[in-house]
């Protein structure tokens, strides 16, 4: 028993770092030979939880190895751009000009209702909206609609706008984040001033944030 939650504890950090040093993409968004690598490093962390027999070290020598091999692709993949298309393929124009091309759909083995369903998912209802789409290697559909349908941006109507901040956590359930205030170059006495004219303390706090020109947002708990 102990040694069957040993190796498991074992075989679950070797996956984690395995994940980890692969990147930080979700299954949908996956390139196929990162999926492949995944796939295969499931199967092999399973034969030693499976097989009390079978030898852990061997199967972390495993993981390690396709580990290797997925950062040894990626590299070459960033440097060559045959070897990039020959592992994952080429993205497919669906929709050109507002006109589906069939043969391009007929290739990637795509029927109109799954056109339809993707284009669905990207609050499209109307084929006729769409001036692009793009099928990208990872199965997701890019679509750019006609001007007469796309909405409104300040840049249309030539509106002069500020330039976005992006407002971070400074406080979450009463702990300050000390690495946000290093990014926002705030001080932590500058945010207790800032919590004094509130009259609030941290621990009374659930969530905080705060943007490089001082708006905040501040949920009590």
């Amino acid at each position: 028993m102990i040694s069957t939650v040993l190796r498991t504890i074992i075989l679950y950090i070797i996956v984690t770092l395995a994940i980890r040093l692969m990147g930080k993409r979700q299954i949908g968004d996956m390139q196929p030979n990162e999926l492949v690598i995944t796939l295969l490093i499931s199967e092999i962390a399973a034969i030693p939880l499976q097989d009390s027999q079978q030898p852990i070290f061997v199967g972390v020598a495993a993981i390690l190895v396709l580990v290797f091999i997925e950062i040894i692709i990626s590299i070459l993949s960033m440097k060559s751009f045959y070897i990039r298309r020959l592992l994952n393929g080429r993205s497919v124009v669906i929709i050109k000009n507002g006109t589906i091309d069939q043969n391009a759909m007929r290739n990637v083995r795509m029927t109109v209702i799954d056109l339809i369903e993707l284009l669905r998912d990207k609050d499209v209802f109307d084929i006729s909206d769409v001036a692009f789409a793009v099928l990208e290697v990872n199965g997701n559909l890019s679509v750019l609609l006609k001007k007469d349908i796309q909405p409104v941006t300040p840049k249309d109507i030539k509106l002069n706008v500020n330039e976005t901040k992006l407002p971070l956590p400074v406080i979450s359930d009463g702990k300050i984040i000390y690495e946000s205030l290093k990014s926002l170059q705030i001080t932590p006495q500058k945010l207790n001033k800032m919590l004094k004219h509130h009259k609030v303390s941290p621990k009374e706090i659930f969530l905080m944030t705060l943007d490089r020109d001082g708006n905040q947002t501040i949920i009590n708990k």
